[in-house]
């Protein structure tokens, strides 16, 4: 099974470079990035998320409101880095115009040389997302449509589009991508939402291991799997592609083996850091923990 790593990011580090040569030096198979595009400073969530019902400490006392942007971040990452896959986790897909992020995309896989992995969701910060113009309540249908225009400008020389969230005439857009057709895209979210959407258009799950049921009882997520697999084949697609991540796993090799059994791919341990020094001790402790 593949172990990677993410990390968040923030205005704190000022050395990322050194950080994603590290991650590949000390022998992860991938770094990740996540994403928040702003942070308003009055919260609104819907719903209410977190122990209390509210906003996350961390989010409110500063870091998340202070990341940098992940496609840039793994762009810098890829020039210092020759093997390790460069994923986002996630990318804010209805947050950003599909036109500029299908363009991005394929710039970061092309520079890379083919070692990017498409992380997408819709995002939960009401706040954030309507500054940011999203269509709050039909988020999903939204980031439905924006895949499926990235993924007609990625596969096809030149391309119109008409739809309820984007619409434009026959244009040209590149570079395509290493990956043909395109890097995998991998879905955020539980099982119940998440299984429909992959099967339609994604090609992996990003589960977070520690918010759900798997956490608990690892054997369960074999069962997941076999349903996304059926939803996959109802719809002519290849299910044996199918690639499982588990998001924030715990740092801890047993865990990870019991993931891998139950039908895991890769297992992602994140990182929340706030300066270089932290970051690299981190990076450490993490690798002798599950490498």
């Amino acid at each position: 099974m593949d172990i990677g790593i993410a990390l968040l990011m923030t205005q704190h580090d000022f050395n990322t470079i050194d950080l994603a040569r590290k991650v590949e030096e000390i022998g992860f198979e991938s770094l990740w990035a996540p994403e928040h595009g702003v942070v308003p400073i009055d919260f609104k969530v819907q719903p209410a998320i977190g122990r209390q019902g509210g906003i996350p400490k961390f989010y409110a006392e500063g870091g998340i409101n202070q990341i940098v942007d992940p496609l840039i971040f793994l762009a810098g990452a890829a020039t210092v880095t020759k093997k390790i896959k460069l994923g986002t986790g996630i990318c804010l897909v209805p947050e950003r115009n599909p036109i500029r992020l299908a363009k991005e995309v394929a710039t970061l896989d092309q520079i890379s040389g083919g070692r990017f992995l498409f992380g997408v969701g819709a995002g939960w910060l009401r706040g954030e997302s309507e500054i940011l113009g999203v269509d709050f309540p039909h988020r999903w249908k939204q980031t439905r449509e924006y895949i499926d225009v990235m993924k007609e400008l990625w596969t096809t020389e030149v391309t119109e589009y008409h739809g309820e969230y984007i619409d434009f005439p026959p244009l040209v857009c590149a570079p395509k991508p290493v990956q043909k057709p395109h890097p995998p895209i991998f879905v955020g979210g539980e099982l119940e939402s998440a299984a429909r959407r992959i099967a339609r258009y994604g090609d992996g799950w990003l589960p977070r291991a520690r918010n759900t049921s798997q956490y608990e009882d690892p054997g369960k997520l074999s069962g997941a799997r076999k349903h996304i697999e059926e939803l996959m084949t109802q719809r002519g697609r290849d299910a044996s592609a199918l690639n499982i991540t588990m998001w924030d796993a715990p740092h801890d090799r047993e865990m990870n083996r019991r993931f891998a059994d139950a039908g895991a791919n890769r297992v992602v341990h994140m990182l929340n850091t706030t300066d270089e020094k932290s970051a690299h001790e981190a990076i450490e402790r993490v690798a002798e923990a599950v490498l």
